[in-house]
């Protein structure tokens, strides 16, 4: 199940929505281990095309690299759908390359309603999970 707070949904989904008629695309980065998305990162669509998305390559070593540097990690992987829903197709699966993210996507086909679903993609299976929407993260418990 994918846990996360509503201000990052709701930056995923006016991210989807300024980029359409193009997908939109980025990272939700979180404290490595903790499946907790917390830093919200949109990217560029290198393709800039309403079909297809890619990282553009220096901006995803650059991002990669600073999450490294802050002990961080891919917690969420997004982009958007702009014409069909929110479900990934067969190259969204051949790229999916970090078997601990949850992958979303959302679906902008529709002006009213926003699809905004998460899915674990491994080694070419796609699990569809539930998303837990929260206002705010529960503190760590301190033992």
């Amino acid at each position: 199940m994918l846990t996360i707070e509503r201000a990052i949904v709701d930056q995923i989904v006016a991210h989807a929505r300024a980029d359409h008629p193009d997908e939109a695309c980025g990272v939700v980065a979180g404290a490595a281990g903790s499946d907790r998305p917390t830093r919200f990162i949109p990217m560029a669509n290198a393709e800039r095309s309403p079909t297809f998305y890619r990282f553009d390559s220096m901006e995803q070593f650059k991002v990669w690299r600073e999450m490294d540097d802050r002990d961080e990690e891919p917690v969420v992987i997004y982009h958007s759908h702009t014409a069909t829903e929110a479900y990934p197709s067969r190259t969204d699966i051949s790229y999916a390359s970090e078997p601990n993210a949850h992958y979303v996507l959302v679906s902008t086909r529709d002006d009213d309603e926003t699809e905004f679903r998460s899915y674990r993609i491994v080694a070419g299976k796609v699990d569809e999970e539930q998303v837990r929407v929260v206002e705010a993260y529960e503190p760590d418990s301190v033992d």
